[in-house]
């Protein structure tokens, strides 16, 4: 006999609602998480709205070359006389869209490869499971390159969908064992003996408490996504002509200016990447704190000494 009935009961939703706005809350009140979203949305808004915080054209070549900041050019300007600021506003623009594009598409084929072969029967989730270590032997870098090099195409679609067809199989790998851990747990057994069907039981009980697993997957793709783009742009495997924060350090680096201690043209650009990845590692804090009932009780304890 089943006892599953809450899916015809209207408060369901509603718990669900109270539910996500209580997650919500507790991100926000915590810290670490609340300082990672702050820097994470404001890079996000800078990218949206590049066409008016960006003070001159990322491409014009119509002022003095190799200024250092002033005034007039904040993050002072390269050896072709463009404005390193406008250049790293805009290109915010491709390294994020590319960074995120490449978390949604790995973390979606992880979770295509590493949690819905369990619904399966055996011979599946062998077959799935195989699959997933042929793409985890391959070099990723080396086959980036190559697949980057032989196609037509090398803008920002194309790379992101190289890197983030890639790059998923690792997080695949960890998704699986955590299901495969997940299953032999007792209010999993218990769910399955009430009549629950696979679907339930992979939506209900075990995707809510690897949580914390699949936002980290999601993070370190985002992240990957931006230096892989970054990579591929340094190696000239990109669309160069393109303003990104690659394209900022390839041609900083074709035009010497670190031995022109041109500081101010190549370390904006990674600056920026590093700011990037310690928001994503924030928040990944501030989540995997919420989620996890060790850390969750850990806090609430430190909270009280103090």
């Amino acid at each position: 006999m089943s006892i599953s009935t809450t899916a015809q009961n209207p408060n369901t939703v509603t718990s669900g609602r109270t539910r996500k706005a209580g997650m919500a809350r507790m991100l926000w009140s915590n810290p670490r998480a609340r300082v990672g979203i702050i820097i994470l949305v404001g890079m996000i808004l800078v990218a949206v709205f590049a066409p008016v915080l960006a003070p001159y054209n990322p491409s014009a070549n119509s002022f003095l070359p190799s200024q250092p900041p002033s005034w007039t050019h904040l993050l002072g300007t390269t050896l072709q006389g463009q404005d390193i600021l406008s250049q790293l506003i805009w290109g915010s623009r491709n390294s994020l869209g590319v960074g995120f594009a490449v978390g949604i598409i790995a973390t979606a084929l992880s979770l295509l490869f590493g949690v819905l072969p369990s619904l399966g029967g055996k011979l599946l989730n062998t077959s799935f499971s195989t699959f997933t270590n042929v793409v985890l032997i391959l070099p990723g870098l080396p086959l980036l390159i190559v697949l980057s090099a032989y196609l037509h195409s090398s803008g920002a679609v194309t790379i992101a969908a190289v890197i983030g067809f890639t790059g998923w199989a690792w997080g695949s790998r960890t998704l699986r064992s955590q299901v495969m851990t997940l299953r032999q747990r007792d209010f999993v057994i218990a769910a399955r003996l009430a009549g629950s069907s696979q679907i339930r039981l992979l939506t209900r009980e075990i995707l809510p408490n690897m949580l914390s697993l699949v936002v980290a997957n999601f993070m370190f793709s985002i992240l990957f996504g931006i230096l892989s783009e970054a990579g591929l742009q340094f190696l000239g495997l990109g669309n160069v002509n393109a303003v990104s924060w690659g394209s900022i350090i390839y041609w900083a680096e074709n035009g010497s200016a670190l031995l022109l201690h041109m500081w101010w043209w190549f370390i904006p650009p990674g600056a920026a990447i590093a700011l990037v990845g310690i928001a994503l590692a924030l928040v990944n804090s501030g989540i995997d704190q919420i989620s996890n009932p060790r850390l969750r009780s850990t806090a609430r304890k430190g909270g009280r000494n103090q």
